[in-house]
């Protein structure tokens, strides 16, 4: 008898479907059968059964967070069975015990998390008995049943589980001392907030407010472009002055000369250039690029890409969704033909049918073994079904996995790009750009964005005469740089920093050194918004005052570093590789733990951070505060309480007594201090950040000493408002 440990409830059905079975209470029981001449049991996972022990059930000492006490860095680390899930725990465990079970087939994610998932809870019960590795990159059940027929053997995936364990440890390692360090020391200066860091998340915070950062200290210019309408025997087009390649002005006078001088005079073609270039489709997709593509096309958050991916996934659909690869093998191109033909079936993609590249078995931008790590590309699996039956979000998800595999069967996309250099009175230089599709090619299946539009230039020859027919001066103002969406942070993190732009995505090395790994980065981009440090607005990443004192109060320091956490992951990968000691990898990780902590110490004396709103950074109330006093009632001789949503007389039950303050005023948080000193001087101190629709303003507090009314108070001269 043998026992399947899957991940999930759902994997585990998946994984039984392919037999006759009964199913259980936390288990499905299968029925003798080829594969499995003596039945067997798939249980589950409900994903981490067992995490990593606090740090007080090391040492009783370990609770108080004070300087004093760190480093905490345990002597072993120990797992727990976590309390909510301590039922299913039981379920696998009394199945592991089993005396007629004499094998393990661990069946988890076919990837790091699930090699360290399954293997914690095999090593918390203590149980050791033969195990072996089922491997799988879908879950149809041609694959599954294949997959139990091809079993790897345990030592196999064993570096994985080192690689996975390793980064478990050294993250809790830094991110309890870093975490406990900058809390404390922060605290000191007057925020009651917990500032978590992290080995990933805070160099991803770091790239953030570097933007952030950016935007704030940008100074925007005017300057002016001269635009010229040419009139060339009947043929027209426009062009923009330049000098040096440069349109732009930055005295307008000299633009209203400059267009004064032009007007009426004769124009000569100086030069005229077309040059044709051609794009080779995409490549298939791995988890980054989709994440950003589901971004840009439907803003979805790289979270949100990774959960429906993994339902389509558990539905059978599509391929492994955690792949790092963009390439298949030739195993996989052999099903390219059978998949596609029913497609052709469905009315979505008819009339991208017939194909005009009938096979890429042997195209090496696509199908290249030596570049598949532990999974290929993500692509739709054999078992396909028919988008318009699918739920919304997954509908659109599984139409662009459908046709980047569509598209790499069609021809290149060929534009040509044509430049006139137009010379006014042999003096005034305008060039004058276009773009030409000459062959649609594969982006007749894949979704375009509006900046591609076309710009047709006539043909003019070099040397032929005409006038300026029309000339004017157009203003214009520099730009910030762009804050970043959601879907160029998980790029940003893939290359460490190095900002990509969206035409040089796919260049994006496939063993690129990043921040984090192709599992990982949309959680870590979650718990980033999760702890406060960053707001998505319109798909727009903004990092808050919070995230801007934790990046500047670690300021240059190892933590913060993109190129050096880069490193770190890439010999974390080189330990699942089995060519990296994970011994010698903690033993680092302590020492950069020392440091992190003597970093944070030695800098503290020098933060200042008078310029942010530090007073709105404490901890959120908690049910212990509800009932404490904040100060007298201003219509009553009541006193004013917490009562959790707002504050309120004590007279209430007793009077009636109506006297409130909201917790909230136009989305911000007033900190105890702020309602205190509003209730004993009549107003606060300017208070930062608050919103009214676009509008976002600066204000202090102040109470009416008859009325118990809250009101704005600006400047000097300006007037009070209201609060409603």
């Amino acid at each position: 008898m043998k026992v399947i440990i899957a991940e999930k409830p759902d994997q585990g059905a998946m994984l039984a479907s392919p037999f006759k079975s009964k199913k259980q209470q936390g288990y499905i029981e299968i029925h003798p059968n080829e594969i499995f001449p003596k039945g067997a049991y798939v249980t589950w996972a409900v994903g981490h059964l067992c995490q990593l022990i606090a740090p007080e059930k090391y040492k009783p000492e370990w609770k108080k967070w004070s300087l004093e006490r760190l480093p905490i860095i345990p002597d072993k680390f120990q797992y727990e069975v976590e309390r909510s899930k301590y039922k299913q725990f039981q379920v696998v465990k009394s199945l592991l015990t089993k005396k007629e079970v004499t094998e393990i087939i661990h069946a988890g994610d076919a990837g790091r998390e699930g090699e360290l998932i399954v293997r914690n809870i095999i090593h918390t019960v203590g149980v050791k008995k033969p195990m072996k590795r089922l491997w799988i990159s879908s879950l149809t059940k041609k694959a599954i049943y294949s997959g139990f027929q091809e079993l790897l053997t345990e030592d196999k995936t064993r570096n994985l589980f080192y690689e996975a364990y390793t980064r478990a440890c050294a993250d809790w390692v830094v991110g309890m001392n870093a975490s406990r360090v900058y809390s404390i020391l922060l605290q000191k200066k007057g925020m009651s907030d917990v500032f978590s860091a992290g080995r990933v998340q805070t160099p991803t915070l770091a790239l953030i407010v570097k933007r952030e950062n950016e935007i704030e200290a940008f100074q925007s210019e005017p300057f002016w472009e001269v635009l010229a309408t040419f009139k060339m025997n009947n043929k027209t087009y426009e062009g923009k002055w330049q000098k040096e390649q440069d349109s732009r002005l930055k005295d307008e006078e000299m633009a209203k000369k400059i267009a004064a001088f032009c007007e009426k005079k004769e124009a000569v073609v100086k030069e005229m250039q077309t040059e044709r270039k051609e794009y080779q489709p995409p490549y298939l997709f791995n988890l980054s690029s989709l994440q950003a593509t589901a971004n840009k096309r439907y803003k979805f958050s790289p979270k949100k890409t990774l959960d429906v991916l993994q339902q389509l996934y558990q539905k059978g659909i599509v391929s492994y969704p955690r792949s790092d690869s963009s390439f298949v093998t030739e195993g996989e191109a052999d099903t390219f033909p059978e998949i596609l033909n029913k497609l052709s079936q469905f009315d979505m993609y008819k009339d991208l049918f017939p194909l005009p590249v009938q096979s890429i078995k042997h195209n090496k931008r696509y199908v290249n073994e030596k570049k598949v790590t532990d999974h290929y590309a993500i692509i739709p699996t054999e078992q396909v079904t028919d988008p318009a039956k699918l739920s919304g979000d997954e509908q659109k998800l599984y139409d662009l996995v459908i046709r980047q595999l569509l598209a790499a069967h069609y021809e290149n996309a060929v534009f040509d790009y044509t430049t006139i250099v137009t010379l006014v009175d042999n003096r005034a230089e305008f060039i004058s750009k276009g773009k030409q599709q000459i062959q649609e090619g594969w982006r007749k299946v894949i979704f375009q964005d509006d900046q591609d539009k076309e710009t047709i230039l006539p043909l003019v020859e070099q040397g032929e005469a005409g006038i300026v027919s029309k000339v004017k001066v157009k203003e214009g103002k520099t730009q910030p740089p762009k804050r970043y969406t959601e879907g160029q942070l998980i790029t940003l993190m893939k290359t460490a920093g190095k900002h990509l732009e969206d035409s040089e995505l796919e260049k994006v090395l496939m063993k690129t050194e990043g921040l984090g790994t192709e599992a990982t980065r949309a959680g870590i981009i979650t718990m980033l918004k999760d702890r406060k440090y960053i707001e998505v607005k319109k798909n727009q990443v903004f990092a808050t005052d919070k995230g801007k004192v934790l990046i500047r109060a670690i300021g240059d320091k190892i933590l913060a570093s993109p190129e050096m956490t880069a490193k770190w992951e890439q010999r974390l990968s080189e330990i699942g590789q089995g060519k990296a000691s994970a011994t010698m990898f903690m033993e680092q990780t302590k020492k950069l733990s020392e440091k992190i902590i003597q970093d944070a110490i030695s800098s503290s004396t020098e933060w200042d951070f008078k310029d942010l709103n530090t007073t709105s950074i404490q901890r959120v109330a908690s049910k212990v505060s509800i009932g404490t006093t904040v100060g007298g009632c201003k219509l009553c001789d009541g006193k004013v309480l917490d009562k959790g949503q707002f504050y309120g007389c004590s007279n209430y039950s007793a009077t009636k007594c109506s006297f409130t303050i909201s917790k909230v005023i136009l989305g911000k948080k007033l900190t105890t201090n702020q309602v205190k000193k509003l209730l004993t001087s009549g107003e606060t101190d300017n208070i930062k950040g608050f919103k009214k629709g676009d509008k976002v303003f600066d204000a202090k507090l102040q109470l009416g000493e008859s009325s118990g009314k809250v009101t704005f108070l600006f400047g000097q001269g300006e007037a009070t408002t209201q609060v409603k």
